[in-house]
């Protein structure tokens, strides 16, 4: 990111702390809860945002080199990504081309060959069958028309995108835009090194799940013994990348911004920055780690999701943090909310995790459940987005655009 495009967020956000007033997108939205529980929207829901539209699957510090791999579930369609031995990104269907078992049941790993489990017949990681065992017995196949079928696969900003549907285009600029491609390759994604993973399964809608990271307005009430301990609260930037956003907030460290030339404020240091990438994906840069929530839908089940979880750090930071002993990682988390001005610390993988134990696991998706039992009893009736919560604007107005629906009816 520029520094004249940080100078300007900045002096918004300090603009609103010191005037009192968050952002003011002008308008009120009524919000029928019923979206959160309807079966027939989940169901179109998850046909346009999942099964036929690209996902995101993680950063390139996820295959960091020649034949390491992952594998997923989330969207419908069992994936192995790979980056072959040549070091290109690829991504197949984990589909033997014998009797459709999964060909890979780790998560992550190394491997030249991928050995199917049920008749060890092996793949590379480029997908090539390269063996068929007791083939003399098995009769004659021709391997080059049963490699595993590839589905298309970019890499671009450092960022791993995958089409579930094989024939399907997958046009990463015309998908983000032009300008928020070259904002995220300003950050340097591409170099940054896959730490740790958790997974929140919770009775809420995605919907929810994604609100959860919709607005500030809630930090000093419902996060003042967590995350409002090191965030304001109640003020924000917002940008639009057409259905994508970015999503600034300013931490305690930003009154320590005055004190300098403009030429020296950092963005990282005083804010977190928070980009949603449509539909489904959250994630936040704060310097020296990204955190990646991938937000699912249980398909069978609109009051369920699953939001899976990714740390990555720069190099010196992830070292940092690996080479924590034990008191060290326990301190760590003791004061994983604690600020002191001026200080500085190195992140560790135990407090990035913490963030998403005790802020959203055990509080923002706590509240998203109860707000899922209101939406099923179907008594609660409409719910209200306010004037200064303008990123779920965007986030609804952006989804149901999609899906062909009418945005919401304003508060008169």
């Amino acid at each position: 990111m520029d520094q004249q495009k940080q100078v300007s967020i900045l002096k918004e956000l300090l603009r609103q702390i010191d005037s009192g007033a968050n952002a003011d997108a002008g308008v009120q939205y009524k919000v029928p809860t019923s979206i959160y529980a309807d079966r027939d929207l989940a169901a179109q829901e998850w046909e346009h945002f999942y099964q036929n539209h690209p996902q995101l699957i993680g950063l390139s510090g996820d295959l960091p080199e020649p034949n390491s791999f992952l594998t997923l579930n989330d969207f419908g369609v069992p994936v192995i990504a790979t980056r072959d031995k040549s070091g290109k990104f690829r991504a197949f269907l984990n589909i033997c081309r014998h009797r459709a078992t999964r060909v890979e049941t780790a998560e992550r790993g190394k491997r030249k060959l991928f050995v199917c489990p049920f008749h060890a017949w092996s793949y590379s990681t480029s997908g090539d069958l390269v063996a068929i065992a007791d083939q003399s017995d098995f009769g004659d196949v021709d391997k080059s028309c049963r490699g595993l079928v590839e589905l298309p696969a970019v890499e671009a900003a450092g960022l791993l995108f995958v089409h579930p549907q094989p024939e399907a285009d997958l046009d990463v600029e015309a998908l983000l835009s032009q300008a928020l491609l070259d904002e995220l390759t300003s950050i340097g994604l591409d170099s940054f090194v896959y730490g740790a993973e958790k997974t929140i399964d919770m009775k809420l809608n995605w919907k929810l799940a994604n609100d959860t990271f919709g607005e500030t307005y809630h930090f000093q009430k419902l996060h003042k013994d967590t995350l409002g301990q090191l965030f304001i609260g109640n003020n924000t930037h917002l940008e639009e990348f057409g259905r994508h956003h970015r999503f600034t907030t300013a931490n305690m460290a930003i009154h320590e911004m005055r004190k300098l030339p403009e030429a020296e404020w950092q963005i990282q240091q005083a804010t977190f920055v928070g980009y949603h990438l449509f539909p489904n994906i959250q994630m936040f840069w704060t310097g020296e780690t990204i955190s990646l929530i991938r937000i699912y839908p249980d398909p069978d089940n609109p009051g369920r999701s699953i939001s899976r979880v990714s740390i990555y750090f720069t190099r010196s930071a992830y070292e940092a943090a690996m080479g924590m002993d034990e008191a060290a990682r326990e301190q760590a988390v003791k004061d994983t909310y604690k600020f002191q001005e001026g200080a500085t610390r190195s992140p560790s993988i135990e407090a990035s995790l913490e963030v998403f134990t005790s802020t959203i696991e055990y509080e923002d998706y706590v509240m998203g459940e109860y707000q899922q039992q209101a939406a099923e009893s179907g008594l609660a009736g409409e719910a209200i987005f306010g004037r200064n919560e303008p990123v779920l604007h965007h986030f609804h107005r952006s989804y149901r655009e999609a899906l062909g629906k009418p945005h919401f009816e304003t508060v008169e």
